[in-house]
């Protein structure tokens, strides 16, 4: 591998959240080995007292700490533009790329406690966005059973397609050793799987885009390339306002919806106590007809041997005596 390519050439700032001496610092790392940059939080201008304020914690040599907010704005102003570039290399489409790295700085809004403690804050979202992208779930969607149109240039194109062809797996493995310009161990660690296995996918993933574009093979072309490509798209990403009243927004949702979910259940449970039978009943047989059993006679006249049977029943006595009504 030309671990030559990967110097330790990376930006970094520190973001200090709320706590100063509880909470580290947040390193946050340049996607795509863009040139260093300050990120500035816009602020409304400060007052008189302010200033002075500010004048004098400066000149005792501490600094105010950020909100939370401000350094999750920070974080997204930073990073979010280059990862969308990303994860449309992982998908090919535009809309589909904003909406996975939105939904990864949500995600990260909802922890944002543990992610401003990560070691890594940019590799903690960049690692929930590829998994967004990548999902197999995004196939069964309306809106992207249809394909997005194609970049203008027939060379961005080609290797567009080309990287689409690819397994998820190797295609991710590329993007983030040719792309982003991770080592080989970190390309494994964030593809969650071993190094021998990582460097498999990515020499297999390199060997199937030169055999279709062979004027990539180098992998400092291919690295070229892939910046190229991702930078003629113009994809822009939400406000960071955006992404976190849309983040409270679903939180809220989800919320309401579970305790409406847990009042309905509560509500069929105790409907289910009073109503339930107290004692056990045992069901009814149905009824059926009884086979075996002639059918009753019909009445008729009497033979010679029932009429004889039948007087002497009525001359013999041995019987009670007969009750009548007495006459009045």
């Amino acid at each position: 591998m030309d671990h030559a390519r990967h110097a330790p050439n990376d930006t970094r700032f520190p973001v200090a959240t709320g706590e100063l001496p509880k909470c580290r610092s947040i390193y946050v790392y340049v996607l795509f080995r863009t040139e260093g940059c300050m990120v500035k939080t816009q602020s409304p201008e400060p007052t008189a007292p302010q200033e002075r304020s500010r004048q004098a914690n400066l000149t005792a040599g501490r600094t105010s700490p950020l909100t939370p907010a401000q350094a999750f704005d920070a974080l997204y102003a930073f990073c979010a533009p280059a990862l969308v570039r990303q994860t449309y290399l992982l998908t090919g489409r535009r809309e589909l790329a904003r909406e996975s790295v939105e939904r990864a700085f949500q995600l990260a809004w909802q922890r944002w406690p543990e992610v401003a403690q990560d070691r890594d804050p940019a590799g903690w979202v960049r690692a929930v966005a590829y998994d967004c992208a990548l999902s197999p779930w995004h196939r069964f969607r309306p809106r992207y059973r249809s394909p997005e149109p194609p970049p203008a240039d027939p060379a961005d194109r080609e290797l567009l397609h080309t990287l689409l062809e690819l397994p998820a797996a190797y295609r991710r493995t590329l993007v983030l050793y040719d792309g982003v310009g991770l080592d080989l161990p970190e390309t494994a660690a964030e593809t969650e799987s071993s190094t021998p296995a990582a460097a498999n996918r990515l020499t297999h993933a390199r060997e199937a885009v030169a055999a279709r574009l062979p004027e990539l093979a180098d992998p400092a072309e291919l690295h070229r390339r892939l910046l190229e490509l991702a930078s003629t798209e113009h994809l822009r990403a939400a406000r960071p306002t955006v992404v976190r009243t849309g983040c409270e927004r679903r939180n809220v949702f989800w919320t309401r919806a579970a305790i409406a979910f847990t009042v309905t259940i509560i509500g069929a449970t105790t409907l289910t106590l009073r109503t339930a039978p107290r004692r056990y009943e045992a069901p009814v047989a149905p009824a059926q007809a009884v086979q075996g059993v002639p059918p009753p006679a019909a009445a008729g006249p009497l033979s010679r041997k029932e009429q004889a049977l039948k007087a002497k029943l009525h001359r013999e006595t041995t019987g009670p005596e007969r009750v009548f009504p007495e006459p009045r």
